[in-house]
């Protein structure tokens, strides 16, 4: 949904086939650097089932129990090579979907707010394992037509998660969910804590978040700074909870301008098979 490519197959109005824009996108962050791959590719090199997804040389497949990722990427326009498999084990699924605007064009589920993530990467030669998260959004239009602005964040609690999305309309108005998700996957609405402002990351996108009233929420690391997209890690304070949250704000105003779009293509490169 962030392709230059697809933005470009799509400009003046014209019809472009999503499935000639695919891709497996991976970031590692750690303390030796970070790998990004992020290969674009035609239909040719994708083929789905019901439980099974291939895109390239890389795949994913539900076993019944597990989301299993096996990668061979290679780096963005680089030989470094990204291969190993990651296993997504669901402490529970969810089944639940918010709709992002009036008409329905754009859906969100957080299907398993709580995993447990095994990684067994041979390169780099990595190994690691720990909490995560699984979600999917689906939309019938780009996301540049219907939204301006984004913030989701993912707090792990000690029994459930917490998940926050404000999301702005391209016309003003305004969606905010807050949802605790418990250990089984029951999801419970609940009112938003105020919302608070973070530092502007370094390209200038605005960050905002959610924190309970009298506290205070920092950014511990940001992992992914972008003209259009930052992704961080904040130390914040939920239903009581001192935890630690994964966050991302989203501009989709910057993202459509010509210059963002210019630059995209050196991070994003596309094969023709």
């Amino acid at each position: 949904m962030f392709s230059p490519w697809y933005a470009w197959a799509r400009r003046g109005g014209a019809a472009a086939d999503p499935l000639d824009h695919c891709s497996v996108h991976v970031a590692l962050h750690g303390p030796r650097g970070r790998l990004w791959a992020f290969t674009e590719r035609r239909r040719g090199a994708v083929d789905r089932g019901a439980g099974w997804l291939h895109i390239g040389r890389s795949a994913l497949q539900w076993d019944g129990d597990a989301l299993l990722i096996d990668l061979d990427e290679h780096g963005a326009y680089s030989p470094v090579r990204l291969r190993g498999q990651v296993r997504v084990h669901p402490e529970a699924l969810t089944g639940h979907s918010e709709r992002l605007d009036a008409a329905g064009r754009h859906r969100w589920s957080p299907l398993a707010p709580r995993c447990q993530v095994e990684v067994a990467l041979r390169q780099p030669e990595l190994h690691w394992s720990g909490g995560g998260y699984f979600d999917t959004n689906s939309g019938d239009r780009p996301l540049e037509e219907d939204f301006t602005t984004w913030h989701w964040s993912r707090t792990g609690l000690q029994r459930g998660a917490a998940v926050f999305y404000d999301v702005n309309r391209r016309g003003g108005d305004s969606l905010a969910v807050a949802l605790r998700v418990d250990a089984a996957g029951g999801v419970t609405r609940i009112e938003p804590p105020p919302f608070a402002a973070l530092p502007a990351s370094r390209w200038g996108v605005a960050r905002h978040t959610r924190v309970e009233a009298g506290c205070v929420a920092t950014v511990s690391r940001t992992l992914l700074d972008a003209p259009f997209y930052t992704r961080s890690v904040l130390a914040t304070q939920v239903l009581g909870e001192a935890a630690t949250a994964m966050h991302e704000s989203l501009s989709m105003d910057r993202f459509r301008t010509p210059w963002v779009q210019a630059m995209l293509p050196f991070r994003v490169p596309r094969v023709v098979w």
